[in-house]
């Protein structure tokens, strides 16, 4: 820790103090989450940050300071700054002991096997035939000129692609597909009114 932050830290070491307290975490946090950060792999920082463990720390201290269950007087900076590291590294193996379960359960997506993944959800039959009539009801409302224009849609081309395939303006498309949905939906209000 550099001697700017040392001298910032209060002369008398007593963290029972609320407002000395604040000093001290002012003064030794930057240092405090570097040597957490030191102790993080990749995998751990998906969990949690170097900031959750000193916040931590700070509040459980602050929290049996306020309500006089311990007196922390330590004698120099030195002794305060081994004290606090020592109260981060045992939170941040805290930390790490919650997350070890699910951190030993995460495979990387390249070493699993792909024989053993489950097959992937293919269309029932029944949702296979009602796609096959709402496609030839929408062939059906849509002028014939429109048909390509459909098609490119249903197969995901993006509106720049379809004006420029069509030569229509991208705003003109937009326009054809919102009309042919409000038949569609018409059409359909229609046919459950009956």
């Amino acid at each position: 820790m550099s001697d700017k932050c040392l001298s910032e830290v209060p002369k008398v070491m007593d963290v029972g103090e609320t407002a000395t307290a604040e000093e001290i975490f002012r003064a030794y946090e930057p240092y405090l989450r570097m040597v957490v950060r030191r102790q993080m792999t990749p995998r751990l920082r998906a969990r949690f940050d170097s900031h959750d463990v000193v916040q931590s720390v700070w509040s459980e201290t602050l929290l049996k300071a306020r309500i006089g269950q311990r007196q922390f007087r330590l004698p120099d900076p030195p002794r305060l700054r081994a004290f606090l590291v020592r109260l981060v590294l045992n939170r941040f193996i805290d930390f790490y002991r919650r997350h070890r379960t699910s951190l030993d359960r995460e495979r990387s997506l390249s070493a699993v096997d792909e024989r053993n993944l489950p097959a992937t959800r293919s269309d029932r039959p029944s949702e296979i035939l009602q796609a096959g009539e709402l496609w030839a009801h929408l062939l059906s409302i849509c002028p014939p000129a429109h048909h390509d224009l459909l098609r490119m849609k249903t197969l995901g081309a993006p509106l720049a692609e379809i004006a420029d395939r069509t030569g229509l303006h991208e705003s003109s498309v937009r326009r054809i597909l919102y009309d042919l949905a409000g038949r569609y939906e018409a059409g359909k209000a229609a046919r459950s009114a009956c």
